[in-house]
């Protein structure tokens, strides 16, 4: 760390805060030992006063303790909590479905499950899990910024002493990481193959712009909805529509679009609006198919066909992996297989 004198803080006080980070993004773990006066003065060209008020700030706060003639170490923050910790990248009706499930299962263990949203801020879901570890929480449960890039290397160093960490709904670079994850790639299979089966035209794709930042999975179903289009309606470009308040029929029926997938079902709702306010129907002129199966889909009228990614298998299999005491294999793998539910659209 680079110690400014410019800063508005002392010294001493971005150097504590620099060691406080480094334990609660757990870079240095339970036990481990920390830099002595002499290696603080040294690392950080600091005064030996400055390097000895950091340390004894450090233990005051309980984030390292002191043995005299053995050094410093970082602090085992003591029994777990009875909670779980959630963290997620941004509100959806698909994360309200999976995290009301969570609760329920986590109740009924007489654990509380505390969500936080980091809004697909990698350095913000690394401060989090990290308060999580540090806070004695029980086990950490995150669904990851969608950019998994960004925060593999703080997963890879996360210390056996802590407790269990577990990613969910989907991973694409953590492949030696405990997760209970959904298929996304067979969903969007069985949504497009049905649509393709029902009539002859070609199959827009609607995605929710309000899903921001990189977006692993959105990239993930486009990439799939692609590559089924040219192989089952080859005579047909692929159109994708960012949002479904870009959602034109006249120009859909230009297109030879009999078919529409979205991304989500309350995007699946706005397109099925904007296609009765210009005066086509569903599903007689177009079919429409969602991903979630939420209580959107089963009450909106016509109900819609939806792809239900099993929030509730998802949910009881990480609810029965965490007994007892949130121990968990290290190389737990479940991946859930979601399925097409047929309905009016």
């Amino acid at each position: 760390m680079a110690v400014s004198t410019r800063e508005s803080l002392p010294i001493y006080q971005q150097l504590f805060d620099h060691y406080k980070d480094q334990i609660l993004r757990s870079h240095l773990h339970p036990g481990q030992r920390i830099d002595s006066i002499a290696e603080i003065q040294r690392r950080h060209g600091v005064a030996r006063e400055t390097a000895k008020r950091v340390l004894s700030l450090l233990a005051e706060e309980g984030f390292i303790v002191q043995f005299r003639g053995k050094g410093s170490f970082v602090a085992d923050l003591g029994p777990k909590k009875k909670v779980w910790g959630l963290v997620f990248p941004f509100f959806s009706i698909q994360y309200e479905d999976l995290i009301l499930k969570i609760t329920s299962h986590a109740t009924a263990l007489g654990r509380e499950l505390h969500p936080f949203c980091d809004h697909n801020d990698y350095s913000e879901e690394i401060r989090l899990v990290g308060n999580m570890l540090n806070e004695r929480y029980e086990a950490v449960l995150v669904i990851p910024t969608m950019d998994e890039s960004k925060t593999w290397d703080f997963y890879a160093r996360l210390s056996p002493q802590a407790p269990p960490v577990v990613l969910l709904d989907h991973t694409m670079t953590c492949n030696d990481f405990p997760f209970v994850i959904q298929s996304y790639d067979m969903g969007v299979t069985q949504a497009i193959s049905y649509l393709t089966d029902r009539k002859r035209g070609g199959v827009a794709f609607i995605e929710n712009e309000a899903w921001s930042g990189r977006n692993m999975v959105l990239d993930l179903m486009r990439w799939t909805y692609v590559d089924l289009m040219s192989a089952r309606r080859p005579g047909y470009e692929p159109v994708v529509l960012p949002s479904a308040s870009q959602v034109n029929v006249m120009d859909l029926r230009k297109s030879g679009i009999t078919g529409i997938f979205c991304c989500d079902d309350a995007s699946a709702i706005r397109t099925i609006g904007r296609i009765k306010e210009q005066g086509g129907e569903v599903p007689r002129d177009f079919n429409v198919v969602s991903y979630g199966n939420t209580d959107l889909s089963r009450f909106f009228s016509p109900a819609i066909s939806s792809v239900d990614p099993k929030n509730f298998e998802m949910a009881a299999v990480l609810a029965g992996l965490l007994q007892p005491e949130g121990r968990l294999p290290s190389n737990t793998r479940h991946v859930t297989r979601p399925e097409l539910v047929v309905r009016e659209t």
